[in-house]
C-alpha cells in the first residue's frame, strides 16, 4: 500500500495537469516528488524554500489572484510556524486555500520536537471557517484532497500521516460514519485510529463512529448515534492532543446530560525519539491501551 503522502504527491500532479486554476506551493519538503509536475508548470508549481511564513503567505497571494493554491509541509510548519500568516494572509483576507501536511502528532519523531505537531488541530480551533479533513487510509485522503481542491475558496486542512488503517472507507466530507452499533456508549474514531479503536473494542456492546472529517463537527450524526444506542457516554479518540473535540462534542450535546473521555495525546511532552508506533503505545493510544481506559470508563 502507498502511503498518504505518496498519493497526494501523484493525485496533485494529475490535478495540476487537470485544473489551470490550481497551484502548488512547496517549501522544500517534498519538493523532489513534484519534479515532473514544476517542469510542466513552471508558473503553477513553486518552490519558496525553507521560508514556511512565506510558503502560507504566497499561497495567501495566489488565492487573491483567483488561483486555487496547495500548500504543503509538514505539520509542525505548516500551522504552527506560520500560525500568524495562516490566521491574517488566508482568514483575514477571506480567501481560500488548501494546506496539506505530512508528519502528524510524531511520524517524524526522530526529527525532535521541532518536527512534531499534536495541537494543530486545536490551533486552527481557534480560527474561523476552517474545514479539516484527518483521512485514515491513503484512499481517503485521495478523496478528500479531490474535494478540497474543487471547493471553491474555502480554507481546508488535510492532516496526512503514515500511520494508517488497513482498510479505507467511503468516506462523505463532513459526515462521521456508522461502522458499528452497541448499547453500552459511543465511541468515536477520527482518522487513523480506526483499527485500534475497532480492536479495543472487539466484543464490546459499543456503537463506534468514524470521522475522517472532523471539522465543521458532524453534530447531527453524532447525535443520532447517541438516540440510537440509548446513552451519552461518549469517547472521543483522536490522533493529536488530548481533549481536542471536546468542546464540540459538549456542544453538540448540550441539552441532555452526558459524560466525554478524550483521548489523544498527552499534553506532557514526550522525550523520546523512536517510531510512530511507538509513540502510539506509549501515549496509550494502541488497542491494549485504549480497551483499558475505554473499558473502565463505559464499565464494559
Amino acid at each position: 500500500m502507498d502511503t498518504m503522502r505518496e498519493r497526494f504527491a501523484a493525485v496533485t500532479t494529475e490535478l495540476l495537469d487537470s485544473d489551470p486554476r490550481l497551484a502548488l506551493v512547496l517549501a522544500v519538503i517534498s519538493a523532489e516528488r513534484f519534479t515532473p509536475a514544476a517542469r510542466a508548470h513552471p508558473d503553477r508549481v513553486i518552490d519558496v524554500g525553507i521560508r514556511e511564513q512565506l510558503l502560507v503567505g504566497a499561497a495567501g497571494g495566489l488565492a487573491l489572484t483567483g488561483l486555487r493554491p496547495i500548500a504543503h509541509t509538514f505539520a509542525s510548519f505548516l500551522v504552527e510556524r506560520p500560525f500568524e500568516q495562516v490566521k491574517l494572509d488566508l482568514g483575514h483576507q477571506g480567501v481560500g486555500a488548501v494546506l496539506v501536511s505530512a508528519g502528524a502528532s510524531y511520524d517524524v519523531a526522530a526529527g525532535g520536537r521541532t518536527h512534531q505537531a499534536p495541537g494543530d488541530v486545536a490551533l486552527l480551533d481557534t480560527l474561523d471557517g476552517w474545514t479539516v479533513h484527518v483521512p485514515g487510509h491513503p484512499d481517503e485522503a485521495e478523496t478528500l484532497l479531490r474535494h478540497a481542491a474543487a471547493d471553491g475558496d474555502s480554507r481546508v486542512y488535510l492532516r496526512l500521516s503514515e500511520h494508517a488503517n488497513s482498510a479505507p472507507q467511503p468516506v462523505v466530507p463532513g459526515r462521521f460514519r456508522v461502522l458499528r452499533e452497541g448499547r453500552a456508549g459511543v465511541v468515536l474514531a477520527v482518522g487513523p485510529m480506526l483499527d485500534a479503536v475497532l480492536a479495543a473494542t472487539s466484543g464490546r456492546d459499543v456503537t463506534v463512529l468514524y470521522a475522517a472529517s472532523v471539522r465543521p463537527f458532524d453534530a447531527a450524526s453524532l447525535r443520532a448515534a447517541t438516540a440510537r444506542a440509548g446513552t451519552t457516554d461518549l469517547v472521543i479518540v483522536e490522533p493529536y492532543l488530548t481533549g481536542t473535540s471536546s468542546a464540540h462534542a459538549a456542544e453538540a450535546l448540550a441539552d441532555v446530560p452526558h459524560r466525554v473521555l478524550a483521548l489523544g495525546t498527552r499534553r506532557a511532552e514526550l522525550r523520546r525519539y523512536g517510531t510512530w508506533q511507538e509513540h502510539v503505545a506509549a501515549h496509550g493510544l494502541d488497542a491494549v491501551g485504549l480497551r483499558a481506559r475505554i473499558n473502565a470508563f463505559l464499565g464494559v
